[in-house]
């Protein structure tokens, strides 16, 4: 056995994969049997969108990929996604048009709609509006411009017409709105979320880092924070929501509406670059396999953008309605574990296509890291093996992007399973050694019972001193098997 095939989680078809996969669970993917299909096809960690479905629904689905979690022995992490400060026109009337030039007035009358007056019953975008700010509707299907502005109202210019529909979404790319980053659903569903234990919990429409920072207070440390980048006004402080986040997700879909598509793709990669540099996990998001939906086989640009991703050295790639009410959930996974392996193996392969290097921290804890994996490499390591106790060496570690495969061995559950999102992490549960040498003890018996390294190989072994204690990493050694 190697040092791959005693960790499944590490593995697709006994090939090595250190991107992760989300999958969103829906409708079609909620039973236990499916689950376990998707865990088996590559899933890592399992999204829970809070914009469908109810609280039981979705507490339903939790217990039941604990229980799997339990039968299994492989740490699952589940990310509860907030659905987010969502505006919405009012009722419509059936069959309206409308084309470039007309205009039509928006107000907070319930009143039905029609070609030149529409009901829009959130008085934070009033309060918000000036003219020459631009109005999206139907995820940008509808273009307009405002003109003019009353008390209670304002004019808008259509810019590109079609079909106009009750209830649809409105996107304003232009302002930065007075709103909470935790509507009250949000507050209902964030609290019920953790009780339930999840691991991660994303905000929608991230638009400052004080958004970060309040939901903070909420969240404490019952959860790791991700902050969903699909608003304009949050690349404008990328840097610091990055900061006050513990992790980011690339959410494309209303990106890719409030920008020109054209940046969304140079966008994806500054994000991507910012979040490895310092050494936090991101996750590119939406539309990866779109045509997966209803098709057994993604497009070639499909495949393309999800290896680009991979390229990029993003932590993970996510499929949205593609498992949760897609015709072919388990197929699109296991198309994704195969794109991935295959963009991997040619990082692996060409040195040009390599990850970057980083400059790194002049700390002791970041210097241990980088001279860890350079070390793995000088003596052909079969594996590095990382003690931790809140998941940090990981992080460190991951950020270096090793070629060796390294497995974290930590006391907690709850760090186990938020490091399922992370690149190339696995995980093992470790008892909680008192010192370095017990450690080396433990990782070497670890190895021996799951035959992940050859006799006589190398692994090396990372830890802190003194031991167990958070923020100490400071020791590695080389033990020969």
């Amino acid at each position: 056995m190697t040092a791959l095939e005693a960790f499944p989680d590490m593995v697709t078809n006994g090939q090595r994969r250190a991107t992760k996969i989300v999958a969103t669970i829906g409708n079609v993917s909620s039973d236990p049997d499916c689950l376990r299909r998707l865990i088996n096809a590559g899933v890592n960690v399992f999204r829970l969108n809070f914009s469908h479905g109810t609280q039981e629904e979705q507490g339903a689905r939790i217990d039941a990929i604990r229980q799997i979690e339990t039968e299994t022995g492989i740490p699952t992490c589940i990310l509860a996604d907030m659905q987010g400060p969502k505006y919405r026109v009012g009722e419509v009337a059936d069959g309206v048009e409308v084309k470039a030039g007309d205009q039509i007035t928006f107000d907070q009358n319930e009143a039905i709609g029609s070609a030149t007056r529409v009901g829009l019953p959130h008085p934070e975008i009033f309060a918000a509006m000036y003219p020459g700010a631009r109005f999206l509707m139907d995820d940008g299907k509808l273009v307009l411009v405002v003109k003019s502005l009353s008390n209670d109202s304002f004019v808008a210019e259509v810019v590109v017409g079609g079909p106009l529909k009750s209830r649809k979404g409105v996107n304003i790319p232009d302002i930065v709105l007075d709103t909470k980053p935790l509507t009250e659903k949000d507050m209902s569903d964030l609290e019920f979320a953790l009780s339930k234990n999840v691991d991660w919990v994303a905000l929608s429409f991230v638009q400052r880092a004080s958004d970060m920072v309040e939901a903070r207070t909420l969240v404490g440390k019952r959860a790791a924070l991700m902050a969903k980048i699909e608003k304009p006004a949050a690349l404008k402080e990328l840097a610091a929501i990055i900061e006050a986040s513990d992790g980011i997700m690339v959410a494309r879909g209303d990106l890719g509406v409030e920008l020109p598509p054209e940046d969304v793709p140079a966008w994806q990669k500054k994000i991507i670059a910012k979040c490895r540099l310092v050494g936090k996990p991101v996750v590119v998001a939406t539309q990866m396999l779109e045509s997966m939906i209803t098709a057994p086989a993604p497009t070639r640009a499909e495949a393309s953008d999800v290896a680009g991703a991979v390229f990029d050295g993003t932590d993970a790639v996510m499929l949205s309605a593609e498992t949760a009410a897609g015709a072919y959930p388990i197929e699109s996974v296991e198309i994704m574990a195969r794109i991935v392996r295959a963009a991997e193996a040619h990082i692996r392969e060409d040195d040009a296509s390599k990850y970057a290097q980083l400059p790194v921290e002049p700390t002791v804890y970041h210097a241990v890291a980088r001279a860890s994996v350079a070390l793995a490499d000088a003596v052909d390591a079969d594996v590095m093996v990382a003690f931790s106790t809140s998941g940090n060496t990981a992080i460190r570690i991951a950020r270096e992007r090793p070629d060796t495969p390294f497995i974290v061995m930590t006391p907690h559950m709850e760090v186990q399973r938020r490091l399922a999102l992370l690149w190339g992490t696995t995980t093992a549960h470790s008892a909680f050694s008192h010192d370095f040498e017990n450690a080396i003890a433990e990782a070497g018996d670890l190895v021996r019972k799951k035959g992940m390294a050859s006799k006589g190989g190398h692994i090396v072994v990372v830890a802190g001193m003194p031991f167990g204690i958070a923020g100490t990493t400071n020791s590695m050694r080389v033990v020969r098997i």
